[in-house]
This record gives C-alpha cells, sequence and structure tokens, in this order.
C-alpha cells in the first residue's frame, strides 16, 4: 500500500466510513488530506479501483464507505504499529480446533534439508514426522495469527534449500507450548496450501498421542515472539 493511499484511507476511517456510508466532496475530502481538490479525486478513484471503498455519485460529491478489503488493510498496519508499541509483550495465545491434514506437512518436516536444522535451531532432539494441524475460527484468533505473518522477523529462520528434485522455500518458526505442556513451534511455511486459518504445529513426539486429543478437540497454543 503506497503512503498517500494509506493516508487516504485512514483519514476516511477517521470520518466514520468503516461502518457506514459518508457523503464527503472532493473539496471537503481535498482539505482533509491536505492535497488539491484534483490530487483528492484521484485518490478516490484509485481507492475504488483498488476495491477499498465503494462509491456512489451524489450531488456534487460521493457516498464512501470502506470495503472488508480496506478495512483488512488498516487492520494490516494496526497489527504492525501494535507489535511495535507493544513491546513488554512476550507471547500471543492461539486457539483452533484440531483436524487431520493431508499429511503434506509431515512431509516437508522430513526432508533433511529441513529435520537438522529444526534440530539444531529449536534445540529438540528429534521431530515427529508429521504436523499438529488447527483450524482457527474466531475473529481473535486469526487476527493474532496475522500477527506472526506480519512480524516473521521475530521467529527462527530456517532456511530454504535445493535437492535433486526441486527447490525448497524458507520456513519461520516460533517456539510454542500446546495446552502448556508441550514444548513445539508453530510453523509459518512460505510455500504451503493451506489457508491463513490453519497453523501447523511440530513437536519432538506425537503431540496427539501424548495429549490424548483428537479431531474436533479445542487446542491452545501460546506462541513466543523469539526476539522480545
Amino acid at each position: 500500500m503506497s503512503s498517500e493511499l494509506w493516508f487516504s484511507l485512514f483519514i476516511l476511517a477517521k470520518l466514520g466510513a468503516i461502518n457506514k456510508k459518508i457523503e464527503i466532496s472532493s473539496t471537503k475530502f481535498s482539505k482533509e488530506i491536505s492535497a488539491s481538490q484534483q490530487t483528492a479525486s484521484r485518490r478516490i478513484i484509485e481507492l475504488e479501483k483498488l476495491g477499498w471503498i465503494s462509491r456512489e455519485p451524489h450531488g456534487t460529491g460521493h457516498y464512501l464507505q470502506i470495503t472488508k478489503s480496506g478495512n483488512n488493510q488498516l487492520k494490516d498496519v494496526y497489527n504492525i504499529l501494535g507489535s511495535i508499541f507493544e513491546p513488554k509483550q512476550k507471547s500471543i495465545e492461539i486457539e483452533g480446533e484440531l483436524f487431520t491434514g493431508m499429511e503434506e506437512g509431515g512431509y516437508y518436516v522430513s526432508r533433511e534439508g529441513y529435520k537438522k536444522q529444526f534440530i539444531k535451531k529449536l534445540g529438540f532432539k528429534d521431530i515427529y514426522p508429521g504436523t499438529l494441524n488447527l483450524e482457527l475460527t474466531t475473529e481473535e484468533d486469526i487476527k493474532n495469527r496475522k500477527i506472526l505473518l506480519d512480524r516473521k522477523d521475530l521467529g527462527i529462520v530456517i532456511e530454504g534449500f535445493k535437492n535433486k528434485d526441486r527447490t525448497y522455500g524458507n520456513v519461520i518458526c516460533f517456539k510454542c507450548k500446546v495446552n502448556e505442556k508441550i514444548d513445539g513451534a508453530l510453523l509459518e511455511i512460505e510455500r504451503t496450501h493451506h489457508k491463513e486459518t490453519v497453523i501447523e504445529i511440530i513437536a519432538p513426539f506425537h503431540i496427539r498421542t501424548a495429549l490424548n486429543i483428537k479431531d474436533g478437540d479445542k487446542v491452545k497454543i501460546r506462541v513466543f515472539l523469539n526476539n522480545f
């Protein structure tokens, strides 16, 4: 997002366009963003083209409202600012519903190029060749996961590698505690088919067996922010 468009979106949010349509003219908007009327009109058109606002012409002005996509853009900045201005935060709690995956995680975790780094950088004695898959179902948990996506610099980098068959991308790990009992690591995989509402956890042993949990159970993860 360009700084000019973000600022324009921010001003519309301040004027109340997140929760309802607001009526505003190009002249008034130009004063709000301290720019010319022509620039203000161009910003409104650009925001609409990006799908961040909806616009309905009205007399000499417009009815404007921030869309879900635009709201997400603002939330992204909010999450980044939150992580900057809340340096005392040591961990983030995320809860998800356990489900059986397609065993894709197990394939990647067991690759020797990754496995050696997991053991060395995470301090584990071994890595179980599979992942614990959790589906996030609440807005709060999805928001907290988004913080991790935005602040990958706080995680532990597992470097990608090449072999004779293919190239493997980087993986970012955040050490975590599963149900406050088991030490593990949450994976942020560079190349994955999972949605952003799904998280994968690895550990030195089979977590399901150790915790006696099954599909549909709620599982709590406390994720540690490595650089704080």
